[in-house]
């Protein structure tokens, strides 16, 4: 039995996987577990398409930064399920390009918002908090985000490989709709999603997540794209992770099982 890293929280449970921190692992970092690793290490070895995933999400996010910021103008950010902020993430590629852009990361993880508090304590244009996705009100009220975000003007939302981890009871239509009566016109909704256009696939990856404190809902092309309900696409709409604005449009299509897209709110910004 493993006991507690320093860098985490007195209640965890170190012997139970976590999303986060098997992404985070996966992805070259550092704040996880041995079951993480383990369990992660099994998932490479007999389903090698979740650990492709988790880079075909990342490099979709630093693409869809990228748009937001250089042809959109975004430069605040709210980043719901945002996991451990291993390198690459949002506030990283955002500065980079736009020096004083703002990011907002919630996690329900204390392991991902403990980390990234340590980690972000000399970064006064981020902040990280503990929230809950299927209890949005109270994060949207969330004096530290209401305090770096301007929500009188365009934010862009981010849900990156993350809402299938919300099942169907939780109501995550309807969370979205919560949340998109908290912005501005101008802002954005941006959604990486897994599917089950690989059903057998899916069917396994959903029985592995069965071991971890974070059991996964495959859903279907049509149900992905109803979540962007009040939000128009941006080209090229809700298409495979890898085929969203890739950096070499020539290269072919192999399929990642992944769905994701980006909305904006019509209407001119107040």
């Amino acid at each position: 039995m493993q006991s507690p890293a320093d860098w985490s929280p007195d209640d965890i449970d170190p012997n139970i996987p976590s999303a986060a921190r098997m992404y985070d692992y996966v992805l070259g970092g550092f704040n996880n577990f041995q079951v993480d690793r383990d369990l992660a290490d099994w998932v490479a070895q007999t389903m090698p398409e979740v650990a492709q995933g988790a880079r075909d999400n990342r490099a979709f996010l630093r693409r869809l930064i990228e748009y937001l910021v250089l042809d959109a103008g975004i430069d605040q950010f709210l980043d719901l399920g945002s996991g451990i902020p291993t390198a690459g993430n949002v506030h990283e590629i955002a500065q980079r390009l736009r020096p004083g852009a703002r990011v907002a990361y919630v996690d329900i993880d204390p392991v991902a918002v403990s980390v990234a508090r340590r980690l972000l304590s000399d970064n006064h244009d981020v902040t990280a908090v503990r929230g809950d996705i299927t209890d949005i009100e109270p994060v949207l009220a969330d004096p530290e985000i209401l305090g770096l975000l301007d929500f009188s003007r365009p934010v862009a939302v981010l849900l990156v490989s993350v809402l299938h981890f919300v099942p169907e009871q939780a109501s995550p239509r309807e969370v979205l709709t919560r949340v998109r009566h908290s912005l501005a016109p101008g802002s954005y909704l941006a959604i990486s999603h897994f599917s089950d256009i690989q059903r057998d696939n899916a069917d396994r990856i959903a029985a592995m997540s069965e071991r971890t404190a974070n059991k996964s809902t495959p859903r279907s092309r049509a149900q992905i794209e109803a979540l962007f309900e009040g939000f128009a696409f941006v080209e090229p709409g809700l298409v495979d992770v890898c085929d969203w604005r890739p950096e070499d449009p020539e290269e072919p299509a192999r399929g990642s099982g992944w769905y994701g897209g980006l909305g904006g709110l019509a209407g001119e910004p107040r």
